[in-house]
């Protein structure tokens, strides 16, 4: 999913991820600070989630860096599940899951 600059038409921005084995992997999420903010960035996880519900996944999975975005993704129903320690120092990759199902196997 691309994201363009709402005047040049440029992409500036996006998700990149995949589906296999009933799972969505979140690859690359990057949106400008210009576009950050007003919902555009739940908008195309949002997106990205009902396409890997489409294609049968039952959960996603990804990382972002502890200075990045956890926040957002937690915000947005995702659950930390792992930390590994990276460079610089004081620094960690940050492992979230989400589950696209509820309990009753609908989805989520």
């Amino acid at each position: 999913m691309l994201a363009r600059d709402p005047e040049s038409k440029r992409v500036v921005g996006g998700l990149s991820g995949r589906t296999s084995l009933g799972l969505l992997f979140v690859d690359l999420f990057y949106l400008p600070a210009g576009l950050r903010g007003a919902g555009l960035g739940s908008e195309i996880l949002r997106q990205a989630e009902e396409e890997a519900r489409r294609r049968g996944c039952r959960a996603g999975v990804l990382y972002t860096i502890s200075f990045q975005a956890p926040a957002f993704y937690v915000a947005r129903g995702w659950r930390v599940f792992g930390e590994v320690p990276c460079d610089p120092p004081g620094t960690s990759r940050v492992f979230l899951t989400k589950e696209l199902y509820d309990a009753t196997g609908d989805l989520g």
